[in-house]
């Protein structure tokens, strides 16, 4: 296992296409990370520096203390995972699981124990003989990732490792490499576009947004403290709601609403973004009768049993920044009202509270648990912004 390290990492093209942008990153020892972000923001590009499979443009990478910059990739003891698993269709599970060590000359006795140690601590002992055509999608995702824990390296690079399986198998694999990263404990980076993915793995999460890193943190810490405004409309899902504000008189005034601003915030601005979790709003009755309450309609209802999903419009006009760039599927999620131009909000609330379409309900929220940002810039406001990057 080794600490990785990026130091001013940059990535620039021939066509003078500038990807990566002088990215500073500290990778502990045995750690989980998630790189996150939108397609095209240079999540691959950056895990292929790493692996040495792109030439670094500026910078340097450093594998525990070795300068690995100007290294071949096979001489970087890493083991990539890809999405489309890379699997030799004429051999068998066997033969795939053992081919790296052939390629290195490993003894053949070593070659055995190491493919029988991995098979068995993937349920792959079964499987052994087959050929990856007779597999499910998650069996050679296992094979893919027992072909890299064969060679028992420094650090397992995966990118996008689970994109082509099912919306459930995804989740049990998710669960699968969780635990297997635990009794491992190799360090690990790993790539996503799925921010629930980067949240439900990552120990630290790592924001990337068009080849410059937002933040890099807890999953908790992002959630609850982004470090601007797209890193806040990224994380967590359904989004945050955002909507713009006056601030006058300790208060905040917007589409017929006003709250008072959360005890000790100083606003200097008197025009700002506020944001607030889908999960911070309470129905009226199971809310603390002190806090302050809005009132409104429900435009769409989803019932998910346990929970349910209220979104309702505000009459005001949806968010536009260029901070929000980036940030997926803002588009799509437009089109499930006919009023495409007002503010939509999502209140996740307790399933036992029926509510439909058209119903009007009174919801509670903590000024405690608001964000602001700036409109301009997408900063923070009203407290201080975090760093990029953690250590």
């Amino acid at each position: 296992m080794a600490q990785v390290h990026l130091r001013g990492v940059k990535k620039t093209y021939d066509n003078k296409v500038d990807v990566i942008h002088g990215i500073d990153m500290e990778i502990a020892d045995g750690e989980f990370i998630v790189i996150v972000g939108p397609s095209g923001c240079g999540k691959s590009t950056l895990l292929r520096l790493i692996a040495g499979l792109e030439v670094v443009t500026a910078g340097r990478v450093l594998i525990g203390e070795a300068d690995v910059t100007d290294v071949r990739p096979q001489d970087r003891d890493l083991a990539m995972v890809f999405q489309n698993y890379a699997l030799y269709p004429h051999m068998t599970v066997a033969g795939n699981l053992g081919f790296g060590l052939r390629l290195r000359h490993i003894a053949k006795a070593e070659r055995e124990r190491r493919v029988s140690e991995v098979a068995t601590k993937l349920g792959l002992e079964e499987l052994l003989d087959r050929k990856p055509s007779e597999l499910s999608g998650g069996q050679r995702q296992r094979v893919a990732m027992g072909r890299a824990m064969v060679r028992e390296p420094k650090a397992f690079l995966m990118d996008e490792p689970l994109s082509n399986l099912d919306a459930k198998l995804r989740v049990t694999m998710r669960a699968e490499l969780a635990r297997l990263h635990e009794r491992l404990g190799v360090t690990t980076i790993y790539v996503t576009h799925d921010q629930v993915e980067a949240m439900t793995l990552g120990q630290r999460v790592a924001v990337l947004r068009d080849g410059v890193l937002q933040q890099v943190d807890t999953p908790q810490r992002l959630f609850r403290e982004p470090a601007n405004l797209f890193v806040a409309a990224f994380i967590g899902s359904p989004s945050m709601n955002l909507v713009e504000a006056d601030v006058a008189e300790g208060r905040l005034r917007f589409a017929g609403h006003e709250l008072p601003l959360p005890e000790g915030t100083r606003l200097e601005a008197h025009r700002v973004i506020v944001g607030v979790r889908p999960t911070d709003f309470r129905e009226s009755a199971d809310a603390d009768p002190s806090l302050p309450r809005l009132r409104v309609r429900a435009s769409l209802v989803e019932d998910l049993g346990a929970e349910s999903h209220v979104m309702f419009s505000l009459d005001a006009p949806r968010v536009v920044a260029e901070a929000l760039k980036g940030v997926e599927d803002m588009d799509e999620e437009e089109g499930l009202l006919a009023d495409d131009n007002r503010a939509r909000f999502t209140a996740r609330i307790d399933g036992q509270h029926v509510v439909t379409p058209g119903m009007e309900i009174e919801l509670a929220v903590d000024p405690a648990r608001l964000h602001f940002f700036d409109p301009a810039s997408g900063a923070v406001l009203g407290r201080a912004a975090r760093a990029p990057a953690a250590a």
